[in-house]
């Protein structure tokens, strides 16, 4: 059970949905835009089920039928668009989920929604098929976007949705949210709220996941060691760090968390304001051991691997190099 006043931040859209749902102007297509974990997923879920609830309020009543389907995922005018590749969303894909099914009335509801997640991934095909039922929809029809970068649509497909931008929310909310619903000690709060950069959800991952501390322990290993590791060694541990492909941008963020902290304690002295607080021995060793300009230029090689990544340069090769660039500046 759910409703808008369990999303944290975001007042904005909030506003706006809300509105929308008062004065019953609802649009046929949405673009919710945000990073990762940023609550995008959170608000399109609240927002149908309460454009499907029998009460026809600002909030779902929790209560009716359409509300108890919708906890449960199973309201059948709810459609979650699927995809079999992972790297892309196909033409097949809108068209077999999308464009035939909305020609279909809706089962038991006032609307029928389409959200499609990681919709940065339609090819260029599926975008333009789905313009046509952007353009002219059923008047029950609606589309709700979800993606970590807008800019990768067609013109034509912005214009005609209302796109609403999921920005960080203050790292206040971040860490009341995680005290409210985590069991989390001071240090795993605060480690969580920094690392997440005003994405709640990112936040959430953190303190909930075996899988977060597994990519934390590796990333360690990396700082740890990179300066003793030999040429074997460093392809050994480019090849391990393939395994977390996926989360290379959690696994980038944490690297350059870690030495923005030597950088600031080599700067200050000041452990108070350090995010690994719990690492001083191995941070006050590296600030004696790193210069300012080898600190500067691994930070500077973190931001260079994320652009070549996005890129599509090769990842073995762009992770050696930035091993390497650690080595080095050791």
């Amino acid at each position: 059970m759910s409703s808008f006043a369990d999303i944290y931040g975001h007042d904005k859209i909030k506003e706006h949905l809300q509105n929308a749902l008062k004065l019953d102007k609802i649009s046929h297509a949405y673009i919710f835009n945000g990073g990762m974990g940023s609550g995008k997923k959170m608000m399109a879920e609240i927002f149908a089920k309460t454009l499907q609830c029998e009460k026809h309020g600002e909030n779902p009543c929790n209560e009716c039928h359409s509300c108890m389907q919708s906890d449960s995922g199973n309201q059948p005018d709810i459609i979650r668009i699927r995809h079999e590749k992972p790297a892309s969303i196909g033409v097949d894909d809108i068209r077999e989920q999308l464009i035939g099914d909305m020609q279909i009335k809706p089962y038991s509801s006032r609307y029928k929604i389409y959200i499609i997640d990681e919709a940065e991934k339609l090819t260029v095909q599926a975008q333009n098929a789905l313009l046509k039922t952007i353009e002219e929809p059923p008047a029950y029809g609606i589309v709700i976007l979800l993606t970590t970068n807008a800019d990768i649509f067609l013109q034509t497909i912005l214009s005609r949705c209302v796109k609403l931008d999921f920005r960080p929310v203050d790292d206040k909310i971040v860490s009341d949210y995680l005290k409210e619903h985590y069991d989390v000690t001071d240090y795993e709060c605060r480690f969580a709220t920094a690392f997440a950069q005003g994405k709640i959800g990112r936040a959430a991952a953190i303190v909930k996941s075996d899988e977060f501390a597994q990519l934390k322990e590796e990333v360690m290993h990396v700082i740890r060691y990179a300066g003793e590791m030999t040429v074997a060694e460093i392809m050994a541990e480019v090849k391990n760090i393939a395994n977390y492909k996926l989360t290379i941008d959690d696994y980038l963020d944490l690297m350059a968390m870690w030495y923005r902290d030597v950088l600031v304690f080599k700067s200050t002295k000041d452990s108070n304001v350090l995010i690994f607080k719990n690492e001083m021995s191995m941070i006050t060793s590296q600030a004696e051991t790193y210069s300012y300009e080898g600190l500067e230029d691994i930070l500077n090689s973190i931001d260079k691997v994320k652009i070549r990544l996005k890129a599509n340069v090769n990842f073995d090769l762009v992770i050696e190099l930035l091993i390497m660039a650690i080595k080095e500046n050791c």
